[in-house]
């Protein structure tokens, strides 16, 4: 099963926990990008190797991401 996940870019902190809970290492920061808050919103940096999971949006502490399956 594929999964994608969207990022709501503007609530993003940038606190970095989807990061360190993504069990696939497919999230990073962006690295050029920020928000108009001035901070750098999460990214996939392989969004073909997403599970859908989930563990990136359970973590989010202020509900950024929102995860889809995909058969």
């Amino acid at each position: 099963m594929k999964g994608k996940i969207i990022v709501n870019e503007e609530r993003c902190k940038g606190c970095d926990l989807c990061v360190a809970a993504c069990p696939m290492h497919i999230l990073e920061l962006s690295p050029l990008n920020v928000n108009s808050k001035g901070y750098h919103f999460v990214v996939q940096k392989a969004p073909e190797s997403c599970t859908g999971c989930t563990a990136c949006a359970i973590c989010c502490p202020d509900a950024c991401i929102t995860v889809y399956r995909e058969r």
